[in-house]
């Protein structure tokens, strides 16, 4: 199959270096109140796939929108995938031709069924539990938004802004047994570009911690890490390095005072308006024809949506999830491949004295969520990343940092 995340590859798959993943943690709390945590080694959570599981969720088990958190690491060494057939959420860089096609189709119809065994086995699976919450370092992870020229580059930046936390959910039956290990870090699964399926470090990581607890299962909740990449990087070595060094601030925090999660599991879900920035004109588009790669392509798919529907999308709905056990630790999941400057934002802002956590990656990763620092700044992820969509017109308005950190302002009070 061809696999997700670079443009620049040539040729489909050859073999694996791990396995991949769909895992699944249910939770419900002494009042009833229920939460199902899927994470999946793959590029992308569409919106479109969760649309499709949470149907099933609400059709097998009865939960609601809110009740469900789905979340990605974001390999860039798993495969292409469609939910659907024509324009999805997230470009497929067009070149799997009909067959490709075909095979990342079939691949969404398996993955669904899977994701809705796996749903189903967690719930099955319900037996009391005691649930606690850690937090340790680990630093790896570097910004790789570096000036360069009057341009930002991607490049390694140790002095440009980072989240090193390693927050941990940590899951035990009654009797100290270990059941499951909810682990996060906010960096790009970008180690490896190769043409073999992998985890990444995240995928290393959580087989580390497997192998360490037999009987336990390990699941990966990708953080802020838009701007974010595993240094050095480029071999399998060095993703299993990274592997390694994550599973083992995980077994740090493990060792840490834990602070026992006691109080009622409540769970909001909403969406807000973020805008585009002044959508191009046919003329513009028509004008960027005339280069080459993947301006032109953005410009050639969007003059066929004028076509289509006579305009340009001037805005989109944006999901916003947050999750509070009791006043300990709350866990606010944002959509798409949000930047660290959103984390590090929410961790000043939002008051105790509960433990916060911030993930990316959840529900519809639809694109690059740049601050508003990014988009004055330019570069790759605030603007050229766009380029690649099949459904985002251009680049985000400014406002897009206000509207997400007010709504989640907004839900958490």
């Amino acid at each position: 199959m061809w696999m997700a995340g670079y443009a620049n590859r040539t040729n489909v798959s050859q073999g694996k270096a791990t396995d991949l993943f769909a895992k699944v943690l249910a939770l419900e709390d002494s009042a009833s109140n229920r939460l199902v945590i899927v994470t999946l080694d793959l590029i992308g959570v569409p919106r479109s796939l969760r649309d499709e599981v949470q149907r099933a969720c609400r059709s097998d088990h009865g939960l609601s929108p809110e009740q469900l958190l789905m979340n990605c690491s974001h390999t860039h060494s798993g495969p292409e995938f469609r939910i659907r057939p024509g324009p999805q959420d997230w470009a497929m860089f067009g070149k799997e031709g009909i067959q490709g096609a075909k095979s990342a189709e079939a691949y969404g119809v398996e993955l669904r069924a899977r994701i809705r065994e796996g749903v189903q086995k967690a719930m099955e699976d319900l037996a009391p539990a005691q649930l606690s919450y850690q937090h340790a370092r680990c630093g790896f992870a570097m910004n790789r938004r570096t000036l360069v020229g009057g341009v930002y580059q991607n490049f390694p930046n140790p002095d440009g802004p980072v989240d090193h936390d390693v927050p941990v959910l940590k899951v035990e039956r009654p009797a100290g047994q270990l059941v499951a290990i909810l682990f996060g870090y906010a960096c790009h699964n970008t180690t490896l570009a190769l043409y073999q399926f992998s985890g990444d470090y995240a995928g290393y990581a959580q087989q580390e911690l497997q192998n360490a607890h037999p009987g336990a299962i390990a699941l990966f909740l990708q953080g802020c890490g838009g701007d974010q990449n595993p240094y050095p990087r480029g071999t399998v070595e060095l993703a299993r390095t990274h592997g390694r060094n994550l599973a083992t601030a995980v077994e740090a925090a493990l060792v840490t005072k834990a602070r026992p999660l006691s109080g009622a599991l409540r769970v909001v879900f909403a969406e807000v308006d973020i805008d585009y920035a002044t959508p191009p004109t046919r003329e513009e588009l028509a004008a960027r024809l005339q280069t080459n790669g993947p301006a032109a392509d953005h410009a050639r798919r969007m003059l066929a949506r004028y076509e289509r529907e006579g305009r340009l999308p001037e805005r989109y709905s944006y999901p916003v999830q947050l999750i509070r056990f009791g006043n300990e630790l709350t866990l606010v999941a944002l959509a798409g491949e949000t930047c660290v400057d959103y984390a590090q934002r929410l961790k000043r802002e939002l008051p105790g004295p509960a433990a916060l956590w911030v993930a990316g990656y959840c529900n519809d990763v639809m694109a690059y969520i740049p601050s508003a620092r990014l988009l004055r700044e330019g570069g790759y992820e605030p603007r050229s990343s766009m380029d690649y969509s099949e459904i985002h017109p251009g680049p985000w308005a400014p406002s897009l940092e206000e509207r997400i950190i007010g709504k989640v302002h907004e839900l958490f009070r």
